[in-house]
């Protein structure tokens, strides 16, 4: 999948999950983007399009604080299994960053109208 937010940073071919995206950055920290998590990713940029540089760069520290992260639509069943990895959704990432985000129109929100 074309995710171009993360040109900068070295492209990595998992054998073992060749559909997802792998990254390496300049300092040697690894981490999968999952295509469901990218969905999730380019929806919220419509709503925080001026913190959206931000969004990315707390990724970035995201990972190399923790050295190896897999960003994940659900931790509870990601497409990604590594034991040696930590799971950050796009809620976590957002989080970090005191923004929120309802998604009311979605049909499995508690937040219905």
């Amino acid at each position: 999948m074309e995710m171009n937010e993360f040109k900068k940073y070295k492209e990595i071919k998992d054998e073992a999950y060749p559909h997802v995206n792998k990254y390496e950055l300049d300092s040697g920290e690894v981490f999968f983007v999952e295509g469901n998590y990218y969905t999730q990713l380019i929806y919220v940029k419509d709503h925080f399009l001026e913190k959206f540089d931000n969004i990315l760069n707390k990724m970035e520290e995201i990972v190399r604080k923790n050295k190896k992260v897999i960003f994940t639509a659900d931790f509870e069943n990601p497409v990604v299994y590594k034991d040696d990895y930590i799971y950050q959704e796009i809620d976590d990432v957002l989080a970090s960053l005191k923004l929120y985000f309802d998604n009311k129109s979605n049909p499995e929100s508690d937040w219905k109208d």
